[in-house]
């Protein structure tokens, strides 16, 4: 949902993390825990991976240690400020899929710069 959708949309940019949104769901977290857990991620920043503190809206922040993505950052989030619940955004998503038939679930297009409008006010406070 950050800059590596942006390159999914056909931006010149070049991210070294990768925003995950996830559904506040058990199983939900089980799987991105058992991702982190394979990416060797380790946390960077505070809060630990919580879901209370992901239903407060905090972002949780990792750097992979496994090979072939060392130093890659992942950022997880249950909630992103200033755009709508994850329902809306998951009904709205973009899907793209790749050679080898993998599937991409990003923010729509519209979606996607309202989220950066919001990211770019919150920094510049």
């Amino acid at each position: 949902m950050g800059g590596q959708a942006c390159v999914f949309y056909g931006a010149a940019q070049v991210s070294k993390v990768i925003d995950f949104a996830i559904l506040a769901e058990a199983a939900n977290f089980v799987c991105m825990h058992a991702a982190l857990t394979e990416l060797q991620a380790e946390r960077i920043a505070i809060p630990r991976f919580d879901p209370e503190a992901l239903a407060r809206g905090h972002a949780i922040h990792y750097r992979c240690q496994a090979r072939g993505v060392e130093g890659m950052r992942v950022d997880v989030m249950t909630k992103m400020r200033g755009v709508s619940d994850f329902a809306t955004l998951w009904e709205r998503r973009a899907t793209f899929g790749d050679a080898h038939g993998a599937e991409f679930n990003l923010l729509s297009i519209l979606d996607l710069v309202q989220a950066k409008k919001c990211s770019a006010a919150m920094i510049g406070r």
